[in-house]
């Protein structure tokens, strides 16, 4: 009996640390997701017939819907198993990347960052809540860190590696690179990911 609970409370911390990456590489790609259109505005303006400042609404309707998603999610989520709304939000992330890629007009464009926008805000709203349930008490600065980290990261690289990328395989082939990682992702979160009722 001691060994077993010695072996559970061991495998708890691993599955833990776990769910705090996959969280942490979800903040990167969502903020890598979001700014990737500001060194692109140019090519993905000629790609859609649009003007480079009517394209970089693209930019600010993320925004937008962020903060609402931000302010409603919590009581739309209710009584979910915060896990599904995640890897949920995740899911939303990936089929927004799918149709900024393949959007062959400036509205699909819109609703696929609005989608975006969506996930950004609800995300954000759950995280720091989510982390303190995964880690113990003594452990969540370090978690949150991080988690944050993955912000800092994402933030410096995502608009020089777009423009560096953009020139490469175009706009949409950036965006769709994304795409993978997402996925993996996603795995990731039903994996790592436990029951948070």
């Amino acid at each position: 009996m001691t060994d077993a609970s010695v072996i559970t409370s061991k495998s708890k911390p691993d599955a833990a640390w776990g769910a705090v990456m996959s969280m942490a590489l979800c903040v990167a790609l969502l903020i890598a997701s979001e700014f990737m259109p500001v060194s692109l505005l140019t090519p993905m303006a000629e790609g859609l017939d649009a003007s480079v400042g009517q394209t970089g609404q693209a930019v600010s309707i993320s925004g937008l819907f962020a903060v609402g998603a931000s302010l409603l999610i919590t009581t739309v989520a209710g009584r979910l198993n915060r896990k599904w709304v995640l890897v949920g939000l995740t899911g939303l992330m990936l089929l927004s990347l799918i149709m900024v890629a393949l959007a062959q007009n400036f509205a699909v464009l819109m609703i696929g960052r609005a989608l975006l926008g969506i996930c950004i805000g609800g995300f954000w709203a759950l995280a720091t809540a989510v982390i303190m349930r995964l880690v113990p008490k003594g452990e969540v600065p370090r978690a949150l860190s991080l988690m944050y980290g993955g912000q800092a990261i994402a933030a410096a690289f995502a608009a020089p590696l777009g423009s560096y990328l953009g020139d490469i395989i175009g706009w949409r082939g950036v965006f769709l690179a994304l795409t993978p990682l997402v996925a993996i992702n996603l795995i990731w979160h039903l994996v790592a990911l436990p029951s948070l009722p």
